[in-house]
């Protein structure tokens, strides 16, 4: 059973929300107005319905910045997966392949300048990212492809009332399609393209009876990379993907309905696109390795031995040393250690769906997800054993969650409670070189491969919460709601962590006797560490109908987002006890408005957001560890309008985001060496973006032609706390180019161009250029081709 009535109209974006800017507003709707009558609502074929509080709710009349798309808008605007998601919504940033895990599918996510950039299991996700209700606890399962999608919803700003985990910067949903009782119907597309691209998807509703119907899907893409290495001609980015999907669902008695879900994702790749990006040559690091290698001038001594100096590597063009002469251009990758990207991630979930009667309805949804994944990468990009990271993960996770919604007079709202169990074995290899002792110099001269980082550890998260929001209508036009959340969070951790010198000695993992070898020294005992975060969040807003075409709110939101301990150790931690860090928070406050006039829809929204104990990468030694090092205000405003004039063919869509952070504090850490400082930007968080969608449609004959052309732009952004020039976007701007022809009623035909005009521009990167000394980014894959061809029956 549902509330929504009709389907969305094709390409009508949902959009957020913003304020108090009544002359950008009659800007962008003036033509609308131009009418000698007051314009009316949009009929009921473009009402746009979300979830962003449980329930279904027109999107113009909910009081949450939330951006909606349909199967079509995605379709329509080549959006595949939810990284593709930040070229078309405000203030979004949705990066692959995390700066230490090596693995392509690896999302890092930020809205408002607010998310998290460490992938591995210690750390939460600062966005939550759920699939059918059904929150995904591991960055891997964050990366989703869009087959069979029914809608998707990025919710902007901290939700900490209503969702399940972790929603402190904001929270992304996918709901796949549900499938249609009594009626046979299929869908699919095959596309090829530049680079080897095969693609293709299928779909199929299959009535079983009056009552029940079951939808299958499935799909893969292969790819080629964009990024040879020169050692072997390893393709890097490669797309080697399958995907499937399953649901079921049986109007099990009037009122009840069950629906049961499954999906697969498999990934098997070579590895993510990282290229060189450039060394300092006076770290010790960079000088070790040279001297070794044979570098013409290289000297020794270096930071740590008994004779003063630096070190010293001639900045000369020589394959010895290790210098920016290593460059080898945006699509070449210097590295000569093995890399790859593989992942396996599985769900299947339950819900059950029981109206008591026209002002009550009971859910419950249980859900059980698998992840399994591997990341290795060379994290110098170069020739030599700077440093290179073999992440593999291991995770389960089960969730319950009931809710109880009603719907009495003026009242509509939630209770409910929730339930999460996730259990995690990581593994982490790190080969590199580490100058602390001159025996582990004297091994890395020998040529025997420095030092090797390994680290076992056994993670728990066990939460549970308890929720509720109530909305009241105090008047026809004005209402008021707020809500309230208790969560507690137990993390507990155990791990073993060692150094074997030299680094070519076997893995104990290997061994008969699973023994310790000689020369590593075990750091971390396998003795339990626990710590418990909670929490009381909430939320508040008023809303106001100034007309039935424009609403209004102003809202407060309290989010947080637990903490954990730290696994990356190279060093004995004190005590042998690993560092423990403490949860963040984030106050925000936003001021909305929202319009809807006949074939024009304008969402606004200004927001400020006090954000406390960010947990941010320090580091100790050569080892990034999480700290709660400080304070910072985000503000910002946002902007999206969708405009479909009637009888037109025109469809015009865009959005844009303003952000204005500041690091207020910085909280000192005894024994660790800041990256950031107050001044300094946050990461992934750009001060402007924006994007346009334009089409067309005509006939010419008996066929229906849309050509499109949309844009993206984004100012300069970074990728980690800190300034690092090297990996630093300056801005940029693509384009996107298509013609859609539509045959018959069933098959049509798309060709198009990605990234038009070829523009070279970053989308992730990372440094380490104290000790280590390295720097590493990602550009995005050049211009392509595609044409696909699409049935739907």
């Amino acid at each position: 059973m549902t509330k929504r009535t009709t389907a969305v109209r094709a390409g009508l974006l949902g959009h957020s929300a913003l304020a108090g800017m009544a002359a950008l507003c009659a800007t962008f709707a003036t033509p609308a107005l131009a009418q000698d009558e007051p314009a009316a609502t949009s009929g009921e074929d473009d009402v746009i319905y979300v979830s962003a509080r449980r329930r279904e709710e027109s999107l113009q009349e909910t009081p949450v910045a939330v951006s909606a798309f349909t199967a079509e808008t995605l379709e329509t605007r080549q959006i595949t997966q939810t990284q593709d998601l930040e070229r078309i919504t405000p203030s979004l940033q949705f990066k692959p392949a995390g700066q230490l895990s090596g693995n392509s599918a690896s999302s890092v996510v930020f809205i408002r300048g607010i998310g998290q950039l460490d992938p591995t299991a210690a750390v939460d996700p600062g966005v939550g990212v759920y699939i059918d209700d059904v929150y995904v606890g591991r960055a891997v399962g964050g990366t989703i492809e869009f087959g069979d999608i029914d809608q998707v919803e990025v919710l902007r700003g901290p939700q900490g009332t209503l969702f399940g985990r972790n929603t402190i910067g904001g929270a992304i949903q996918v709901r796949t399609r549900t499938p249609e009782l009594g009626e046979w119907s299929a869908r699919g597309r095959l596309r090829v393209g530049s680079d080897s691209l095969h693609e293709g998807f299928a779909a199929l509703n299959v009535p079983l009876a009056e009552t029940m119907a079951a939808r299958v899907s499935g799909g893969f893409r292969k790819r080629d990379g964009y990024v040879i290495r020169v050692v072997d001609g390893l393709d890097l980015g490669n797309d080697d993907v399958y995907t499937f999907n399953g649901a079921l669902l049986w109007e099990a008695a009037p009122g009840l309905d069950i629906n049961l879900r499954a999906d697969y994702t498999r990934r098997d790749e070579n590895g993510a696109p990282f290229v060189f990006a450039g060394i300092n040559e006076t770290a010790p690091i960079p000088a070790i390795v040279s001297v070794a290698a044979g570098c013409p001038g290289a000297t020794m001594p270096f930071p740590g031995t008994p004779a003063p100096g630096a070190p010293f590597v001639p900045n000369i063009d020589d394959s010895r040393c290790a210098n920016d002469f290593q460059a080898r251009g945006e699509y070449v990758n210097g590295g000569t250690a093995p890399v790859l990207s593989t992942s396996e991630v599985w769900g299947v979930s339950g819900s059950a769906v029981l109206e008591l009667n026209d002002a009550l309805t009971l859910k419950s949804i249980t859900a059980y997800r698998s992840t399994q994944s591997r990341g290795v990468r060379d994290g110098d990009n170069t020739p030599f054993l700077i440093i290179t990271t073999d992440v593999a993960g291991d995770s389960d996770q089960f969730s319950q969650e009931l809710q109880v919604q009603f719907e009495t007079g003026p009242f509509d709202g939630i209770v409910g409670a929730y339930y999460f169990d996730e259990d995690t074995l990581e593994r982490a290899s790190v080969p590199l070189s580490f100058p602390p002792s001159p025996p582990v110099i004297a091994s890395i001269l020998a040529g025997n491969g420095g030092s090797r980082d390994l680290q076992f550890s056994t993670l728990e998260t066990r939460s549970w919460a308890l929720f509720g929001e109530t909305s009241v209508e105090l008047t026809d036009a004005l209402s008021v709601s707020g809500g309230l959340r208790y969560t507690r969070d137990r993390k507990s951790y155990t791990g073993i962590v060692m150094n074997l010198f030299p680094g070519t000695q076997p893995d104990p993992a290997t061994l008969p006797d699973k023994a310790i070898p000689d020369g590593g020294p075990l750091f971390i005992y396998p003795t339990l560490n626990r710590d418990t975060y909670s929490a009381l969040t909430g939320s508040a807003s008023v809303s106001y109908a100034m007309a039935d075409w424009l609403n209004g709110y102003v809202s407060y939101a309290r989010s947080f987002k637990s903490g954990g301990f730290n696994t990356r150790y190279n060093a004995p931690p004190p005590g042998n006890r690993p560092v423990s860090f403490a949860e963040e928070s984030v106050d925000s406050y936003e001021l909305g408005l929202k319009a809807d006039w006949d074939g024009v829809r304008l969402n606004l929204a200004a927001f400020q957001a006090n954000y406390d104990d960010i947990q941010l990468i320090f580091r100790q030694g050569v080892v990034p560890l999480l700290f709660n090092a400080g304070k910072a205000r985000i503000r910002g405003f946002e902007a999206e309008t969708s405009i479909r004039p009637f009888d037109s063919g025109l469809t015009f869509d865009a959005g844009l985001s303003i952000l204005d952070d500041e690091i207020l504090t910085i909280t000192p850490v005894p024994g660790a060496t800041a990256t950031v400082a107050p001044g300094d930007d946050l990461p992934l968080t750009p001060s402007f973006t924006a994007n346009f969608s334009v089409g067309y449609e005509f006939e010419v004959a008996d066929l229906v032609v849309t050509p499109r052309v949309q844009g993206n732009y984004s100012s300069s952004v970074v990728f980690i706390t800190g300034s690092v020039p090297e990996i630093e976007e300056d801005g940029y701007f693509t384009a996107d180019a298509s013609v859609n022809v539509a045959v018959t009623d069933v098959v049509s035909v798309q060709a198009g161009v990605t990234n038009l005009f070829d523009e070279r521009y970053l989308i992730q990167g990372n440094a380490s250029l104290g000790t280590l000394g390295y720097t590493e980014k990602i550009y995005a894959r050049p211009r392509a081709w595609y044409v696909q061809l699409s049935a739907d029956f």
